[in-house]
């Protein structure tokens, strides 16, 4: 199996994307989570939708703040995770696991070239830390 094929990569606004093959598997990162807060309301792409990079895609609320979702690729949603919808603190409990938001089918692959690996992810987080 290809490393690649399982790499995870990251957008300045702490969408990941976890890719094998075709398929995108997205959701939020710690960081997010912990930012937000406690999730109460989770607001997910259909099915079937066609997405764009950096297109706004759900949102999610918390008691002390609401953040958009926005797609860190292109491509057709294949499925939504309806835990997440139904038990929103999933989110807190498991952002890069079980809290995953929506896989999709990628459209332009290459497109995850442009994001953070996670080693890079990680150097810009410690960016934000000194504001």
């Amino acid at each position: 199996i290809s490393k690649t094929l399982l790499e995870r990569f990251y957008t300045p606004k702490h969408e990941w994307v976890n890719v094998e093959g075709n398929v995108g598997t997205v959701g939020v990162s710690k960081y997010a989570a912990d930012a937000l807060g406690d999730v109460v309301y989770a607001q997910l792409p259909e099915p079937g939708d066609d997405i764009e990079l950096g297109g706004e895609v759900g949102a999610l609320e918390s008691v002390k703040a609401a953040s958009e979702v926005y797609s860190p690729v292109s491509g057709k949603i294949l499925e939504k995770n309806d835990q997440v919808e139904d038990g929103p603190a999933l989110i807190n409990q498991s952002p890069e696991g079980e809290g995953w938001l929506y896989k999709l089918e990628l459209t332009n692959p290459d497109e995850v070239l442009k994001l953070m690996k996670t080693e890079d992810y990680e150097k810009y987080l410690g960016t934000l830390a000194d504001d």
